[in-house]
């Protein structure tokens, strides 16, 4: 399983997503959120920053299903997704993850013919990498 390679801004979003919440960089200046989390807010140029939590919904942007594999270590699991989710609270922001059945779920476990854009997601935890599952209606 490939491990995210925090740095110092980045850091408390891992450390959020192991405790099983989703929240994003914040100006605290202006309020602007902001991803993937910088320094500097691109919209003020102010450098205090704050951590709001994310209700963890959202909808598919786009996705793709990777042909041949590009990361040997997945070869066995293809075919699976990799989506792109807009965030419900911040269209502009969009985080990238795997679609799956359900909480714990394999990234394989979804059949790829049930992808669709604008499906309404939720972000779920797995062993501190944020995934997601579809809203049940």
């Amino acid at each position: 399983m490939l491990r995210p390679v925090t740095d110092t801004d980045g850091a408390p979003f891992w450390e959020y997503a192991a405790r099983g919440e989703l929240r994003v960089q914040a100006c605290a200046g202006c309020g602007e959120l902001r991803f993937p989390p910088r320094p500097c807010c691109p919209h003020c140029q102010s450098f205090q920053t704050e951590w709001r939590r994310m209700s963890g919904r959202g909808r598919v942007w786009s996705y793709v299903v990777p042909h041949p594999p590009l990361l040997p270590g997945y070869a066995e699991l293809a075919p699976y997704n990799v989506v792109v989710v807009e965030l419900d609270e911040a269209p502009r922001i969009r985080l990238v993850g795997n679609l799956v059945a359900g909480p714990g779920e394999p990234v394989n476990s979804l059949a790829t013919d049930r992808l669709r854009i604008g499906t309404r997601v939720r972000a779920v935890f797995d062993d501190g990498l944020p995934r997601w599952v579809p809203e049940r209606s």
